[in-house]
């Protein structure tokens, strides 16, 4: 009996690790929301039209200044384009924007009393700068790297051009980085200009690329203090002006703007939504700057970023995923020169509302590698615990600090604030300046930002924060 019950259990189990070894292998369970992840992506570059949204508004109309008529007509056409995709609740919200014009006359060059005679230099005036009279202003140039530098001067400083000569910083990985180290000259160097008795203030332009395009940008001035004229001046063109300074300090350069300051006027917020299913009082909102500088086609600034937000929600309506809460589009007006949209969707009254949670792309349309997210501790390792959905599209960096200038004043209502993080090392190659076109935005990176925020989105709605 021992025997034949010892060959029974050895022949049982002979046939079940046969039949084991003829299952197949088991499955790795699928993550939570891994399929809706995978179908907007699939989505995205599939039939996506972020491209074809950003070529309407940064070519069909161009670069889009506050206050000017091609800003008015983004105004319309965003609108029209949000009815048209079918969005919910589509509306303008009223806001009044500067209104400052460049004019026809922007000139700079270098005077020399040898036979080569001028010099000339390629300039443009800063945003929101003062012209100079119609016969220009010439004087001596003195260099400069900060603005102690410029107050140790002394009285050496006055009547002169200021040229402000602190390059962007080519070692930081961040980019972003190396702009903020220089920026400060560009927004204030005409107060510190003035101050030091200096007629005039020359900008050495904000991009790490040595080129002969200057970059624009806002500028500011102190009611206290007399304005004077202030431009940017190209990299390429900064570099030779400061080699003639090692060698001759006597050098003089006439300066010609015909920029100025009009009266403000009324444009608008553009806003829309996938409502809630479940809970449409509380709003995840998603935003952009609808305005740029007036050159180039503010095509990665921030035309990319309106397309990014506009075909994130279009491919969530269009693919079927209704959230419980309320995804909002917003498209900003004035960012650039004054911040008043965010200031005044953050202070308008929205009673019975809770933003959850604002998300903001301005940073190109370039490949999408994760987020930024300011919020506590456990907002932050909730949103991060869906990193993995990112994975397959390598935008799975998520990281501590994020957000943006348009939503700044509702995360300082206690909103948390999220950024789309891209692939920085070409953006202030092209920002705000002529080289800011269609041409520098590759279509399939677009397409990916806008399934990275649609995805993130979608999770924050149904899940909350």
């Amino acid at each position: 009996m021992n025997k034949l019950f010892a060959s029974i259990s050895a022949l049982v189990l002979v046939s079940v690790s046969f039949g084991l070894s003829q299952q197949p292998a088991q499955q790795p369970e699928k993550k939570k929301y891994q399929d809706v992840a995978d179908s907007i992506i699939a989505g995205a570059l599939r039939s996506g039209q972020a491209y074809q949204i950003l070529s309407e508004l940064a070519v069909g109309i161009g670069h889009r200044l506050s206050g000017s008529p091609e800003a008015e007509k983004a105004v319309e056409w965003s609108k029209n384009k949000m009815k048209e995709y079918g969005f919910d609740n589509v509306r303008l919200e009223p806001v009044t924007v500067p209104h400052w014009v460049r004019g026809k006359v922007e000139n700079a060059s270098i005077l020399s009393s040898s036979s080569s005679g001028e010099i000339p230099l390629r300039i443009c005036a800063l945003g929101g700068s003062i012209g100079t009279p119609p016969e220009g202003i010439t004087a001596e140039v003195v260099e400069v790297k900060s603005f102690e530098e410029l107050r140790a001067l002394g009285s050496k400083a006055a009547g002169k051009i200021i040229f402000f000569n602190r390059s962007f910083d080519r070692t930081k990985i961040n980019t972003f980085e190396g702009y903020s180290g220089a920026v400060n000259q560009r927004g204030g160097g005409a107060v510190e200009a003035a101050k030091a008795g200096g007629v005039a203030a020359l900008v050495r332009s904000m991009t790490p690329r040595l080129d002969d395009s200057p970059h624009t940008g806002a500028m500011n001035y102190v009611d206290s203090i007399p304005k004077v004229p202030a431009a940017a001046i190209s990299t390429l063109g900064a570099n030779a002006l400061s080699e003639l300074l090692a060698k001759n300090k006597n050098v003089r350069v006439q300066l010609k703007l015909s920029c100025e300051k009009l009266e403000d006027v009324e444009s608008a917020n553009v806003v829309g939504e996938l409502r809630g299913t479940e809970k449409p009082e509380e709003v995840v909102l998603i935003g952009a700057h609808l305005d740029s500088w007036d050159i180039g086609q503010g095509a990665h600034d921030d035309g990319a970023g309106c397309a990014h937000v506009i075909e994130a929600l279009r491919l969530l309506r269009d693919l079927g995923f209704r959230p419980k809460r309320t995804i909002r589009v917003v498209l900003f007006a004035n960012e650039e020169n004054g911040l008043r949209g965010g200031k005044a969707y953050a202070t308008k009254k929205r009673p019975g509302e809770k933003h959850i949670a604002a998300l903001e792309t301005d940073a190109g349309g370039f490949t999408p590698r994760g987020f930024g997210i300011s919020a506590d501790s456990l907002v932050f390792n909730k949103i991060t615990s869906w990193s993995y959905l990112f994975e397959s599209i390598e935008a799975d960096r998520f990281r501590k600090g994020g957000g943006g200038a348009d939503i700044a004043e509702l995360a300082r209502q206690g909103v948390p604030a999220i950024g789309l993080n891209v692939d920085r090392h070409r953006y202030f190659d092209y920002h705000h300046s002529e080289n800011d076109t269609m041409d520098k935005v590759n279509e399939r990176e677009l397409e990916l930002g806008a399934a990275a925020i649609a995805i993130l989105a979608y999770i924050i709605a149904q899940e909350g924060i």
